[in-house]
């Protein structure tokens, strides 16, 4: 008989640990938080039907430390990042190393489940599915070339701000191309167009 599925949480913030925990319950999920990776790593084992929230910054070994010894261990739990707005790029090249997704505080309890959900659809399957790799060029192909110029700066973690004064554009202007470029690849977030151009090549991690 197959478990409700496990939402691991890792952050040394103990209200955040808590007011997680209650909302994912709330919506059926099994939770295990810990307050360290360190903590994490002694106590997980592999479990194919669960995915971790895990704080990018935090004492001792990091967000993305953790990541890096989870894939050394060919553990294939979905990581969904928490980042801080400074934070995005990194949270962006986590994505590139296979991260689910990431939660940019302050985030929506919606938010929150909502990227759950999609992890724990094993997305990544379909991914190298070879309608879906065409579907994704077809998307890119719709884009003008100031949107595909934008997005790929997007994708690198640089925020409207920085890409409009690379560009000598306003930033108004960036973020109609921006919502233009969600639209037309059919993605809600940041971490959803990375995925879908590291899927076509588009992007390789650094």
């Amino acid at each position: 008989m197959q478990t409700d599925p496990t939402v691991f949480i890792v952050d040394d913030d103990e209200a955040v640990c808590d007011s997680l925990s209650l909302l994912i319950e709330s919506a059926g999920y099994r939770v295990n938080s810990f307050a360290s990776a360190e903590d994490f790593l002694q106590n997980y084992t592999e479990d194919c039907n669960a995915c971790l929230l895990l704080d990018i910054r935090m004492p001792g070994m990091s967000g993305l430390q953790l990541q890096k010894e989870l894939l050394k261990r060919n553990f294939t739990l979905p990581v969904i990042f928490i980042t801080g707005h400074g934070d995005v790029p990194m949270a962006v090249d986590a994505i590139k190393w296979g991260a689910a997704d990431f939660l940019l505080k302050p985030f929506l309890e919606q938010d929150v489940l909502d990227r759950i959900n999609d992890a724990l659809k094993n997305l990544p399957q379909k991914f190298h599915d070879i309608e879906l790799q065409h579907e994704i060029s077809m998307r890119i192909a719709r884009l003008t070339r100031r949107e595909a110029e934008i997005m790929i700066m997007l994708a690198e973690g640089k925020a409207n701000k920085v890409i409009a004064i690379e560009l000598d554009i306003s930033q108004r202007t960036v973020e109609v191309h921006r919502a233009r470029v969600m639209e037309k690849m059919q993605v809600r977030s940041l971490a959803q167009l990375v995925q879908l151009l590291m899927q076509v090549n588009y992007l390789s991690p650094q």
